[in-house]
């Protein structure tokens, strides 16, 4: 029995609970066909929002780590111990500031060598030009003296040319003046033969008259005087027989003087000639051996190329002596490690008496005037990014804070893993605020729309009749328009026809609204507190 109503009893409960829920159900049923009858025959409660004319305007937000745009890290360029190191992470450093000393001994000790070995190769340099210059005063002396030698034996053999010519001339004159006295005597000779003939032939004719008057005289037939006329006529013409002969004997041996002078002349022409010839080719034997002492000197001037050769290769040593010095000095002025920028030591890795290579870091400084932040981005946006672009970034160890930087570098070619491109921003840190290391939101215009008509995304539905935008007269009356729509942004849609700025559309209703129906525009809600009213302040922007 008991076990019964352990049964019975729930079972009642159960039964009286369903139908008690029944009853509410059919209630509440009753309730909501009379409240929707209601709403149908009601005017509908909706919200509405304005059509404006605003700049669309697209963004593109990244996160990006900021760098310096100088990240120099101090190394040595020579190997030694670590004299001083004073530096530690973080503090300021500027241009020229020495940041660490090596131990310069060892190239002191390179300086002091390079430097004897400069003025040794000066040494030789001045010696060799010192013989050089001696050695050349003394081939152009020899040069110039046997040029004068040339010029004296080339004289001389002009003027044993001249003087055996004239010689030469004088002896030929001389024979053919002995040659005339010669002709001129034997024409003399000629004449006075024919005066002898003449002579002997009136002598003879004296004489035979003579004889005949004579011979008259003795036969009486003439007188004594004739006789003695005749004599003394005989007589005359002996006597210039006898000149004649005289004249003729004079000729004779003027004809055998000048006959000698000519042969003497005819010697003196052979002598003279000979005698020439033997002087000239004696002069021309010295013009010759003076040129060949000349030539000789002259080929002593060859010296003086070897000895510019050897000054040359001196002067080479002594560059590459005085290269070797500044070499040494150089690195002697290497072991002095300067700041080469403004900035802030970041980093340390050694500490003094360690020994350093070179090449290897010392201290890392890097600027933080300007810091870059990189940022990756997509493909399909590169296109829309300029150099000189304004960017604004954000730091979440900055809240509230801005920065407004440029985009100044941008590479472009993607990375072959993420197929992104690389961004960099330089924004100015004067208070060195933003640090290397730091990650950062970074957001800047990728395209702008001006002067669109813009109505808020809840307005514009797509459905079986296209895009439609339900718009409300100041009637309160309801008109779906199809609507073209363009750009969009996260608070709305650009209509490009359809829509007319400043008319009222419907964003919000609980039941579908007809093509004419009168609605009842519901009281919109004031901003939330800390909203942003929107761009242009909430306001239409001016067309």
């Amino acid at each position: 029995m008991k076990r019964l109503l352990y049964v019975l009893i729930p079972a009642v409960v159960l039964g009286g609970l369903i139908a008690w829920r029944f009853q509410q159900n059919t209630a509440a049923k009753k309730q909501l066909d009379k409240t929707a009858q209601a709403r149908k025959t009601a005017a509908p409660s909706v919200n509405v929002g304005t059509a404006t004319v605003r700049d669309i305007v697209h963004t593109f937000e990244g996160i990006g780590s900021v760098e310096a745009p100088f990240n120099v890290k101090i190394s040595p360029k020579v190997t030694g111990r670590l004299d001083f190191l004073q530096v530690r992470e973080g503090d300021a450093v500027k241009a020229g500031d020495v940041l660490a000393r090596i131990d310069p001994s060892q190239v002191q000790a390179v300086v002091a060598q390079q430097q004897a070995a400069v003025a040794e190769a000066q040494s030789r340099l001045t010696q060799a030009a010192i013989t050089a210059n001696a050695t050349g005063v003394s081939v152009e002396s020899q040069v110039r003296q046997q040029q004068a030698a040339v010029n004296t034996a080339r004289a001389n053999y002009n003027q044993v040319k001249g003087s055996y010519s004239a010689q030469v001339a004088a002896a030929q004159s001389a024979v053919t003046d002995a040659q005339g006295k010669v002709d001129n005597a034997r024409a003399v000779i000629a004449n006075t033969e024919a005066t002898i003939r003449s002579a002997q032939a009136n002598l003879k004719n004296a004489q035979v008259r003579y004889n005949r008057t004579n011979g008259l005289y003795k036969q009486g037939f003439i007188a004594a005087q004739d006789v003695d006329d005749a004599r003394t006529q005989a007589n005359v013409q002996q006597g210039a027989v006898d000149v004649a002969q005289s004249q003729r004997a004079a000729a004779e041996a003027a004809r055998d003087s000048a006959l000698a002078q000519k042969n003497s002349a005819q010697q003196q022409v052979s002598i003279v000639t000979n005698k020439g010839k033997s002087d000239i080719e004696a002069a021309s034997s010295g013009v010759k051996q003076a040129q060949a002492a000349l030539d000789f000197a002259r080929a002593n001037t060859s010296q003086r190329s070897a000895y510019q050769a050897n000054l040359q290769a001196l002067r080479a040593a002594v560059t590459a002596a005085q290269a070797g010095l500044q070499n040494a000095q150089s690195q002697l002025n290497d072991t002095v490690l300067r700041s080469t920028i403004n900035g802030f030591v970041t980093a340390r890795y050694a500490d003094p008496g360690n020994v350093v290579t070179a090449g290897a870091p010392i201290v890392s400084v890097q600027s933080e005037k300007q810091v870059y932040v990189t940022v990756p981005i997509p493909e399909e946006i590169i296109h829309s990014i300029r150099i000189g672009q304004v960017a604004n970034a954000a730091f979440d160890a900055l809240p509230g804070q801005k920065f407004e930087g440029k985009v100044t570098q941008l590479n472009p070619a993607a990375d072959p893993q993420s197929r992104q491109f690389t961004l960099r921003i330089t924004l100015a840190n004067a208070q060195n605020l933003i640090k290397p290391g730091m990650f950062g939101r970074v957001d800047f215009e990728t395209d702008r729309i001006s002067s669109a008509v813009v109505v808020p995304r809840e307005a514009v539905k797509t459905g079986k009749k296209g895009t439609t935008v339900t718009v409300i007269d100041d009637g309160g009356t309801a008109h779906v328009r199809n609507v073209q729509t363009g750009a969009q942004d996260t608070l709305g849609f650009q209509i490009v026809n359809g829509v007319q700025a400043g008319e009222k559309v419907v964003t919000l209703t609980l039941a579908p609204v007809q093509e004419g129906k009168k609605v009842k525009i519901a009281p919109s809600a004031p901003p939330a507190e800390g909203a942003s009213p929107g761009p242009n302040g909430g306001k239409p922007a001016a067309p």
